[in-house]
């Protein structure tokens, strides 16, 4: 793509501002940037190979700050995280070879389900509760199959973890934000890698995006930490409803197509 302006260049570095402050508290900031960046002219390889590039910004920022107050230890989770980047990988560089038209159909209902099971979920707050899977088969399982699902098709990923750590983990709401913040930098970070290498990435426009994710992110953890679970349970809801009706109202999506039959 040709070189945008300094405007809309502008335009992009506010939408990816208020990605990075969605996106820490409750995932889904490839909400705003992904259709900004098709607005701007992009096509869609572009889109999310530069989508990749900023997103890992806002997750680093986030992580660093929910690892600076003790939300996350971040050594403890690495192996975890490399686990995440591999799948993510994997999932990058099979993306064209697998049935993208089955993850488009489906994903909107378990979307839906997730936010159905937060919005009605008893005791759902920041206090751990009982684990249904080791951290060790937690890790070895769970997180690379969601960093999986991430290289290879991508939106709800940040809600697919919370739900994991939640359900799974037993972690209280605001330190399932956290964690997944960690596995989604890396996730991402093996996404990006696979689309780097096939030289994809918009670099200009992705690093500007970045920074304007960065601080978003930065404000979006501190009020996350400030307010908990009231606000991160609500916020999540209503993300996974917003990502569920994006994909239905898509006309290219099979589950879209097959209801107006």
């Amino acid at each position: 793509m040709a070189d945008i302006s300094l405007q809309l260049l502008a335009l992009l570095a506010l939408a990816a501002f208020a990605a990075g402050f969605i996106d820490a508290i409750a995932g889904g900031g490839g909400l705003i940037t992904v259709p900004a960046l098709l607005i701007a002219g992009f096509g869609p390889v572009e889109t999310l190979a530069t989508n990749k590039l900023q997103g890992l910004f806002g997750a680093a920022s986030a992580t660093i700050a929910y690892a600076s107050k003790g939300h996350v230890d971040v050594r403890t989770q690495l192996p975890s995280a490399v686990l995440s980047f591999l799948g993510a990988a994997v999932g990058a560089v099979l993306a064209t070879a697998l049935p993208g038209d089955l993850l488009r159909a489906i994903l909107p209902l378990l979307l839906v389900a997730i936010a159905l099971y937060f919005l009605f979920k008893p005791n759902m707050d920041d206090v751990d509760r009982a684990q249904r899977l080791s951290p060790f088969l937690f890790g070895l399982t769970v997180v690379p199959a969601i960093g999986f699902y991430d290289g290879l098709f991508g939106p709800g990923t940040g809600s697919f973890l919370m739900l994991a750590f939640v359900a799974l983990a037993g972690f209280g709401v605001l330190k399932a934000t956290a964690h997944t913040k960690l596995l989604n930098f890396a996730s991402n970070l093996g996404g990006f890698a696979a689309f780097a290498l096939a030289g994809a990435v918009a670099w200009k426009v992705g690093l500007v995006m970045g920074l304007a994710q960065f601080a978003g992110a930065r404000v979006g953890a501190s009020l996350a930490m400030k307010v908990g679970a009231r606000l991160i349970r609500p916020l999540l809801v209503v993300v996974c409803l917003a990502l569920a009706a994006r994909l239905l109202l898509d006309p290219t999506n099979p589950l879209r197509q097959a209801l107006l039959l």
